[in-house]
């Protein structure tokens, strides 16, 4: 093995061919690649073959080197020495759009897909391998035990595929677990509501799942009475995503109210001069 694996950066490099294979097919071809935690290029070596231009952005060092020196002479493929998680991809990518790919280090792969989400302008198609449970979790439907909120917020803006689950055996060194990769493409229509509002909204709501709405959402000091009734006495694993964009919205303009006639009264209190 030409780089070791780092336990701490939770690295598992994939060894399957078809595997790789299956996984780089799902590039559309139309965008640039960028791709997370190449390692030593394994996945890499099926990517080219996809791209006009691929990016590869690496935190270990060794790899980089590793990289570096594979693809030396390679004008199509730029080597990013960088944890994908500080990256400003805005920044780097200028509006541009671009398809995100990787066998992501599972110590954050959840951090990786909200990276994605707050950058979802710029991301039409994603296709990653995640740890199996946390692959289940992101397409989990309403109702089901897995579901909260990764499936409500990528849901929301992308739509969700489950592709093929992976065994612990096709990996150096092997995980203690099942891995799986799942494929996310972009809604043509996005919701009109604050991201970091509607991220706040979900995570209030699933840190009490067992609790009713009216009463896990009490902390976040908003008018939920405005709320209707139907919608105050679920618990959020009950609401499809859609319901939670439309709740976001209803407590927004309610919010908004009652801001502005709070201060109308505080005015309409203060002595005439």
């Amino acid at each position: 093995m030409p780089v070791k694996p780092k336990k701490h950066l939770g690295q598992h490099f994939l060894r399957d061919k078809n595997i790789a294979r299956k996984i780089a097919r799902q590039a559309s071809g139309q965008f640039p690649l960028l791709e997370v935690g190449p390692g030593t290029g394994f996945l890499t070596d099926f990517l080219i073959k996809k791209a006009s231009k691929l990016i590869l952005i690496e935190k270990d060092p060794e790899a980089v080197a590793y990289l570096q020196n594979k693809y030396s002479g390679q004008p199509r493929i730029q080597i990013i020495e960088e944890d994908f998680l500080k990256l400003d991809l805005s920044a780097l990518f200028k509006e541009k759009k671009i398809e995100i790919i990787g066998n992501f280090p599972y110590n954050i792969s959840s951090q990786i897909l909200f990276k994605i989400l707050e950058n979802r302008h710029l991301v039409p198609h994603m296709t990653g391998m995640f740890q199996k449970e946390v692959a289940e979790r992101i397409v989990s439907p309403p109702g089901n035990k897995t579901y909260g909120i990764l499936s409500v917020l990528t849901r929301i803006y992308f739509e969700t595929d489950y592709l093929f689950t992976v065994p612990e055996t096709v990996f150096n060194p092997p995980p203690k677990v099942q891995s799986a990769v799942i494929h996310l493409t972009r809604k043509e229509q996005l919701p009109d509501i604050d991201y970091e509002f509607l991220k706040k909204l979900v995570k209030t709501a699933f840190n009490q799942r067992r609790k009713t709405l009216r009463n896990s959402l009490k902390k976040l000091n908003l008018p939920i009475e405005k709320l209707p009734q139907e919608i105050l006495v679920a618990r959020p694993e009950a609401l499809a995503p859609h319901q939670f964009v439309e709740m976001a919205q209803m407590l927004k303009q309610a919010y908004s109210i009652w801001k502005t006639s709070k201060t109308f009264e505080k005015k309409s209190k203060k002595p005439l001069n």
